[in-house]
């Protein structure tokens, strides 16, 4: 599971390369996209499709719910897809590297850069159709049991990319943050990230949360704590303790959307392995037979209409 735009490596891991600019990261094995134009900025719009008590609408913001107003220059959308529906927030397992490489009997890596091929296209996607955030599973906080040299070359394949796309980020109207016990990670790699997020602070087309030694339980716990010793200061009461101060406290705060709309995984892997385990609450999911790097337009579409046709109640009924 990991990294920006880069392919990682594992078996049941998540690769997660970040993406704008195609060409500034190639492989021999990597095709890279059309180069993004540049940004425009998203006006919000009205909920769509979907059923909410009154309480819940309060309570989120209007955050669980699609928005429907994207930018003209924006690809047509594929037939089917009605654009008033789709999702504002999606969040994505990408499963399976390893297995596509081996069963073709590829050498080590192999699936890795094509699993990046196939972020590069999601990401593409994404920009393209107004999809507001895309949350990608980079690196589980327990994938540190991994043999080491594992570890090492997912780190350092991560740090050589963060370097190498921080100004297609910036040009691109492409916001980056990282989630996830970042301490843990080495110094360079670090600072990076910090400048990654710093210099694309201001965008807005897209922002793409990368989750790196991040734990879905954990998140829970340190707000937790947060919450705890806010109460210890005496800066809040226990009785102001609700959801929403929770979900302050949550890692996903750094985005405007933090529940994802769609969760998709793929590989065939029935389970969400400790991601974003309060933001996917009421979050539809979607799991694909197809391992991660097969996954492209088509099965990106296929899930789309899956969400478009679902009723999202939220405890209510229909009207």
């Amino acid at each position: 599971m990991l990294s920006l735009r880069f392919p990682i490596s594992f078996d049941n891991a998540l690769i997660t390369p970040f993406k704008p600019r195609p060409s500034r990261f190639q492989t021999p094995t990597v095709q890279s996209l059309p180069r993004l134009s540049s940004s425009l900025s998203l006006p919000r719009a009205t909920t769509a499709g979907v059923v909410l008590k009154e309480e819940d609408r309060v309570l989120s913001n209007n955050r669980f719910a699609p928005r429907g107003d994207f930018p003209p220059d924006g690809e047509p959308l594929p037939a089917g897809l009605r654009r008033e529906l789709m999702p504002r927030h999606v969040a994505v397992i990408m499963d399976g590297n390893v297995r596509w490489e081996r069963r073709r009997g590829l050498p080590a890596g192999s699936g890795h850069e094509a699993g990046a091929r196939s972020l590069r296209e999601l990401v593409e996607l994404c920009w393209k159709w107004g999809i507001r955030v895309l949350t990608v599973f980079a690196f589980s906080y327990d994938n540190w049991v991994r043999p080491q040299v594992e570890v090492d070359f997912l780190m350092n394949l991560f740090e050589k990319m963060t370097s190498s796309e921080i100004d297609s980020f910036a040009r691109d109207g492409i916001r980056i943050s990282v989630i996830g016990d970042v301490s843990k990670l080495p110094n360079s790699l670090q600072k990076l990230i910090s400048d990654a997020e710093d210099r694309t602070k201001g965008n807005f087309r897209l922002h793409i949360v990368v989750a790196v030694s991040y734990s879905g339980k954990y998140d829970i716990v340190q707000a937790c704590k947060s919450i705890s010793q806010k109460v210890k200061d005496g800066l809040i009461q226990v009785d102001g303790i609700n959801e929403s101060l929770i979900e302050q406290e949550l890692e996903t705060n750094c985005t405007e959307f933090p529940y994802p709309d769609l969760l998709i995984r793929t590989s065939g892997e029935l389970r969400v392995s400790n991601f974003l385990l309060w933001q996917l609450a009421y979050t539809e999911f979607f799991f694909v037979s197809a391992l991660w790097p097969d996954f492209g337009k088509a099965e990106f579409v296929e899930a789309l209409i899956s969400f478009q046709q679902r009723q999202r109640r939220y405890g209510g009924r229909d009207l």
